[in-house]
């Protein structure tokens, strides 16, 4: 293997677990024998584009320790799409010159569809160049949509999350009297693929548990239908609790929560899902409604983080370090389900060819018959997922958390 300096990034929206995951690429990085330094690229691909590289080595070894605690990206993270390499070469080309000018050979970049795109074209793109960059890309997303992988690092956090969240809130909506609120709405994230609103579902583990109703991006949301079937859970049970997903379309196959506007990444504004259904109940059924909108808090509740989530996020990051040194390239590490009970996984890896820009969506057989819930074969999946505390350490009531001091190392271009 050739000596050389590491860059490890993260892209897209973080989760309560990925530092967990630079911990993991970092500590691997510092032991492996063919990698000089490891630097952090400042705000992601950005990071590398604008030369703002962290030195790694400048960070207390105690802060370093404390980022499986962390919430968040410790690093900066980016919501930086590049274009194709027939559009924007030049993007490409300057990544590959700093990489060239901080004899960088290896890079580990953390995130999902889009980032796996990005490493995949850096991969290519610098063998053409002449200047060959190991690239290996490192799972996240708390939306659990990327293919080949059992799951992604950050799903089982935030499913823990929603799950726990729902399960008290129905006992607070349980509790008044029916003169209070008989609906309650709670919006998960989730563009085009139901994984966290599934994963409320855990919640409910007899009729009467919320959320008694869930709504799918999979599955086409059809007012009517639905009000039916408001008005029947509160006929058996008092109340009723529904978990709708950001994504959920309608039967024209647009976003009920479609903003008009777009992020960086081309994907369409969302936001207001748990408005949309909640005003239909008041204004159908003369129900008082109550909504929640949890928003970042799911993605980023680190103190009820599940152990297995950070346990897995660790090891893919240590993983993609393992990759690099067997020379492989343009490849994105896997978790492989080998058994359900008792549960069990190892890592893999498969070409970022088989990733990059592609979504997995929630399986059929994952949802319930009427489509306005979980399966038993969901539970089997998730459960696993969820289980297990690994707590950050408190002082005066509030968790503590690491801020890196980020000090960048001198810039050698323009």
């Amino acid at each position: 293997m050739q000596k050389a300096n590491a860059v490890y990034a993260q892209s897209g929206g973080v989760t309560s677990v990925i530092n967990g995951s630079a911990y993991g690429v970092i500590k691997a990085a510092q032991e492996a024998d063919f990698i000089d330094n490891i630097y952090g690229g400042l705000f992601g691909i950005n990071g590398v584009l604008e030369e703002n590289l962290v030195d790694i080595s400048r960070e207390s070894a105690e802060d370093i320790e404390n980022l499986p605690f962390t919430p968040a990206g410790a690093f900066g993270s980016c919501r930086k799409k590049l274009p194709s390499l027939e559009k924007n070469r030049a993007d490409f080309e300057r990544i590959i010159q700093v990489f060239k000018a901080h004899d960088v050979r290896y890079f580990f970049y953390n995130g999902g569809n889009d980032s796996m795109d990005t490493a995949y074209k850096i991969s290519k793109l610098s063998h053409e160049m002449g200047y060959d960059v190991t690239c290996i890309g490192v799972p996240k997303t708390v939306d659990n949509d990327l293919p080949v992988t059992d799951n992604c690092p950050g799903f089982g956090s935030v499913a823990k999350y929603n799950a726990v969240s729902v399960k008290e809130a129905s006992y607070d909506v349980a509790s008044m009297h029916r003169d209070s609120t008989k609906v309650f709405v709670a919006e998960t994230m989730g563009r085009h693929a139901g994984w966290i609103a599934a994963s409320a579902g855990l919640a409910a583990t007899t009729e009467k548990d919320g959320p008694h109703i869930i709504l799918l991006p999979e599955i086409v949301f059809q007012p009517e239908k639905f009000l039916v079937q408001v008005e029947r859970v509160i006929s058996k049970v008092g109340y009723c609790v529904i978990v709708v997903s950001e994504g959920t379309q309608n039967t024209e196959g647009k976003f009920i929560a479609d903003s008009g506007t777009s992020d960086s990444f081309g994907h369409t504004q969302l936001g207001g899902a748990g408005s949309f259904i909640s005003d239909l109940v008041k204004e159908q059924l003369k129900l008082k409604v109550h909504n929640a909108l949890p928003d970042y808090f799911q993605r980023s509740g680190r103190h009820i983080a599940s152990k297995v989530d950070l346990e897995q996020a660790i090891a893919v990051g240590r993983e993609a370090v393992r990759l690099a040194g067997m020379g492989l390239n343009g490849e994105m590490v896997t978790l492989v389900r080998e058994s359900d009970t008792p549960y069990q996984w190892t890592v893999g890896h498969t070409d970022i060819g088989n990733i990059a820009n592609q979504e997995k969506v929630l399986p059929a057989e994952y949802i319930r018959e009427d489509g306005f819930h979980i399966t038993d074969a969901f539970r089997t999946y998730c459960e696993p997922l969820i289980t297990g505390e690994v707590f950050p350490r408190f002082e005066n009531g509030l968790p503590i958390y690491t801020q890196l001091q980020r000090n960048l190392i001198p810039k050698k271009l323009t």
